[in-house]
């Protein structure tokens, strides 16, 4: 019996990690679905994008208030997570706040955690009353009906939980150190939680000493289920903002890609010296042009996908979406990721295959209408804190609309017909476009 409590945080500990385990791998596998795309040059510069923008979270402060309770909740996890260590020896061996022998520096970092501890708890709090009191517009629109909205309060409970759990475990250590009661000795800083002690007046130490163990167990069992519960929220972009970022596209934000097929048929009607009637070298195989569901886009797209916050920055800054037009590059965006886990979820049904099943990314999923309604100036990529980038995703939808299914609307169908004819959007021979001058 002597063992029982460590052998049990043992079992925690496997359980969890083994879960964990699995959902990134599936993760990674669904990632993979992906087209190739080389995001392998530049490391200094990708290093530094990463280091700048997912790190040390710089374009976040565009909205200074929600920077300032974000940095709260994300240098507090990130900071307070170290207290792991702790806990995850004691656990395994038995010991209390084994790690108390730095003295003076684990006084510092006990009271450092407590500290952002309490700012983690105002934050959320604030949060919360921002979401559901205020209703803030872009945190309130129709894609974030049902799970989404239930998700992010998740979230917010879930941090708040944990970090009471953590006061509260450290209030009762330090009431029982307080009394000297068994291996409680004096260690350790605590400025938030030494006025929560006062509620254990009056109490049997046994009793102070049990909520403690349960505030204990609680805060590791309630870390173990939120990094579980990661792979199924919004919350995931605290591991993948990092991969993201550093993937990202560095080029000019109006740079689009060209594809190589057709450049390379471009290229070959304008050689004056080249034979159209010449068979080509190797039998051509038929290239998919742009994308109609998930498997066709790349598989940064598809990080990105994983990786959105959900926050609705890019929809709040979409001219489209501020006229009154149905696109809404969040919803791009939540759209891809619940695709492209509709497309996991059948492939490990089918036993690692995947069986056609009547869907699309394209009309199930995005309309048309969304599609059209983008005027491609880049504001959603710009405003990400992560650097994603709802617009590839749109521009390789409608170039599959344009070259798959001649399905642009007409306007744009008679301009690409002008081009072609005309060497001009406009409808005039290109012996006539200097008549003008001649008008008197």
């Amino acid at each position: 019996m002597q063992y029982l409590s460590n052998i049990l945080f043992l079992i925690l500990l496997i359980v969890g990690f083994t879960f964990f385990i699995m959902n990134v791998k599936k993760l990674m596998r669904n990632i993979k679905l992906g087209q190739q795309v080389d995001r392998t040059d530049r490391p200094a510069d990708r290093l530094r994008n990463m280091a700048m923008v997912a790190l040390g979270q710089s374009k976040m402060v565009k909205r200074p208030i929600a920077a300032i309770l974000h940095l709260f909740v994300y240098v507090g996890f990130v900071v307070i997570n170290i207290e792991m260590i702790e806990i995850i020896i004691d656990g395994l061996f038995g010991t209390h706040r084994v790690l108390s022998f730095m003295g003076g520096f684990y006084d510092v970092l006990i009271g450092t955690f407590e500290v952002l501890a309490f700012l983690v708890i105002f934050a959320v709090v604030v949060f919360w009353i921002r979401r559901n009191i205020i209703k803030l517009k872009r945190l309130n629109q129709p894609e974030l009906d049902g799970f989404p909205k239930k998700d992010a309060n998740t979230i917010i409970y879930f941090e708040t939980v944990l970090m009471c759990f953590f006061l509260l475990m450290n209030a009762a250590d330090f009431y029982l150190q307080n009394l000297g009661y068994t291996h409680y000795t004096a260690v350790g800083s605590f400025p938030i939680s030494q006025y929560i002690a006062g509620i254990f007046n009056g109490m049997e130490p046994a009793t102070v000493a049990l909520v403690e163990r349960v505030a204990w167990w609680g805060h590791i069992i309630g870390v173990m289920a939120f990094m579980n519960y990661l792979y199924f929220s919004k919350h995931l972009h605290i591991i993948l903002a990092f991969p993201n970022t550093y993937f990202a596209n560095l080029n000019p934000l109006g740079e689009f890609d060209n594809l190589a097929s057709v450049t390379k048929e471009v290229k070959l009607m304008m050689d004056p010296n080249a034979d159209p009637f010449a068979a080509p070298e190797e039998p051509a195989e038929h290239v998919k042009f742009g994308a109609s569901d998930v498997q066709d886009l790349n598989w940064v797209q598809l990080l990105n996908a994983y990786s959105c916050t959900e926050c609705g920055r890019c929809t709040s800054s979409c001219p489209a979406n501020q006229t009154g037009k149905k696109l809404s590059p969040r919803k791009i965006m939540m759209d891809t990721r619940d695709r492209l886990e509709e497309v996991g979820k059948n492939i490990d049904a089918n036993k690692g295959v995947f069986v056609a099943d009547g869907k699309s990314l394209l009309n199930d999923y995005i309309t048309t209408e969304e599609l059209w309604a983008c005027t491609s100036c880049n504001a959603c990529v710009e405003e990400c804190p992560i650097n994603i980038s709802p617009l590839s995703i749109i521009m390789d939808m409608r170039r599959f609309l344009v070259m798959e299914q001649s399905a642009a609307p007409q306007e744009l169908n008679a301009m690409m017909t002008n081009i072609e004819n005309n060497g001009a959007p406009w409808q005039y021979n290109q012996m006539d476009r200097l008549n003008w001058k001649d008008e008197n």
